[in-house]
């Protein structure tokens, strides 16, 4: 699953370089470099290892472009289908991959910390890479599917056909609520995480029972809902293959 991790670390470093420094094509490439450079300090050098590492950096390209052009009134579900079929791929030939050893096996041998020291090369790559999807790639694809269907913050619109779907605080809330239940699924502790679903809704009680008209109501519950199922199953498939 070598090939996987690297195509969630370039696309999580691109996007997170994106939320750093929002300018055109520089983050998509600067992720890309990323996931090349990885893996080859993986020891990925075999020539199918070479030939994935140029696609998961095509990839990544993709990515960043097609959601450029998918928030800026081209069609959001476009990104999801690069995003979906590039995963897709790199599960299907996953089986063609090398053994990562390299210098990245060397470091983590000699890492002094428990958690990581000795871990085997790819299960890093792709815990890597599923902590960077938890960060600004699960905002983007909050968006996204919120985008593509429809659903929009009534407490949030300017104006007809220009619905502004930022939610206070949420582009840190939800990295910090996606690394938690990651975090608290990979220790073991299920049931803390699920409390953690529970407690966000508690919050969010007052504020979606407190407006006055009941369409408007109906509205807020649906986004709330559908944002955060999609950002709960971020952090749930990341824990599924994982644990797998």
């Amino acid at each position: 699953m070598s090939w996987l991790g690297l195509l969630l670390v370039g696309v999580g470093i691109a996007d997170l370089a994106y939320s750093v420094r929002p300018t055109k094509v520089v983050p998509e490439v600067v992720g890309a470099f990323a996931a090349v450079l990885l893996g080859l300090f993986a020891g990925l050098t075999a020539g199918a290892d070479i030939v994935a590492l140029l696609l998961v950096a095509v990839a990544v390209v993709a990515w960043g472009q097609t959601v450029s052009r998918g928030f800026g009134g081209g069609s959001p579900w476009v990104p999801l289908v690069v995003l979906g079929s590039a995963m897709t791929a790199a599960v299907a030939f996953s089986g063609l991959a090398g053994a990562p050893n390299g210098p990245l096996r060397s470091w983590l041998d000699g890492l002094a910390l428990p958690l990581l020291a000795g871990m085997a090369p790819d299960r890093f790559l792709l815990l890597l890479g599923a902590v960077l999807v938890q960060l600004s790639t699960g905002n983007v694809l909050v968006r996204l599917v919120l985008a593509v269907t429809g659903t929009v913050n009534p407490t949030r619109s300017g104006g007809e056909g220009g619905p502004e779907t930022r939610l206070k605080g949420g582009r840190l809330l939800g990295p910090m609520e996606r690394v938690l239940i990651l975090g608290l699924g990979l220790a073991g502790h299920v049931t803390a995480a699920s409390l953690v679903v529970a407690a966000k809704g508690l919050l969010r009680f007052p504020e979606l029972s407190s407006r006055r008209e009941q369409e408007q109501i109906h509205q807020l519950t649906e986004y709330f809902l559908v944002g955060s199922f999609v950002s709960w199953l971020v952090a749930l498939g990341a824990l599924a293959l994982l644990v797998t």
